[in-house]
């Protein structure tokens, strides 16, 4: 084994000092304590799936609404999008009509770089919120069969979400499963950057293509 591949696969137990750590945050709640915490975020995000619908928010939000958004606010318009990518992760909103609005507004080049951003805030900012209100209950499972599908968030955590962000995108689901685990928001942040790279650059530079096919 060469010495570059040593030192990649020792990558993800580093922390920035260059000391090693474990990958998982441990844990320590009480069952009592994780069981209610997930109940609450259940109906946290059961009730804000409900609020896009009722308001209409989540059907309503086209391409063509968002990057009119972004426009008409002028020089704040990046931002105002990203912001709303992130609020719109969590009332199911899909984060590819984010990603096709900032390609309108801005080309291709600065409109991915735009919706690039505005992917890895999203995902983080569910990952914040879910980590908040639920903590880290998936971790507490014994179930042999949660705890193998854990195992590479354990050894190998950067690679195992840089994998899972390149094939599911931006799924909220995704971010809920990761936010319960002890992933550090580290690993799930540098993860979440590298993976979702490749997916809006495809979806930048096919835009009209998957436009058509996905939405």
């Amino acid at each position: 084994m060469s010495h570059a591949s040593t030192t990649a696969d020792l990558s993800d137990d580093l922390e920035p000092d260059g000391s090693t750590s474990a990958a998982l945050v441990p844990v320590d709640e009480s069952p009592r304590s994780s069981v209610l915490r997930m109940l609450i975020l259940v109906v946290l995000l059961a009730g804000l799936v409900i609020l896009g619908k009722v308001t209409g928010i989540a059907e309503r939000a086209s391409i063509e609404d968002v990057q009119a958004m972004a426009v008409s606010a002028g020089a704040w318009g990046a931002l105002l999008l990203i912001v709303a990518f992130a609020l719109g992760e969590l009332l199911h909103i899909p984060g590819m009509v984010f990603v096709f609005a900032a390609v309108l507004a801005y080309g291709q080049l600065w409109g991915g770089v735009v919706g690039y951003l505005g992917a890895v805030v999203s995902v983080c900012f569910s990952f914040g919120v879910v980590r908040g209100v639920g903590g880290q209950a998936l971790d507490g499972i014994k179930k042999p069969w949660v705890k193998k599908i854990l195992s590479n968030l354990d050894t190998r955590p950067l690679r195992t979400v840089v994998v899972l962000r390149i094939v599911l995108w931006m799924s909220p689901q995704l971010n809920y499963a990761l936010a319960l685990t002890g992933i550090s928001f580290r690993n799930y942040l540098l993860g979440s950057a590298f993976g979702l790279i490749w997916p809006i650059v495809i979806m930048a530079l096919f835009f009209e293509e998957l436009r058509e096919v996905l939405l």
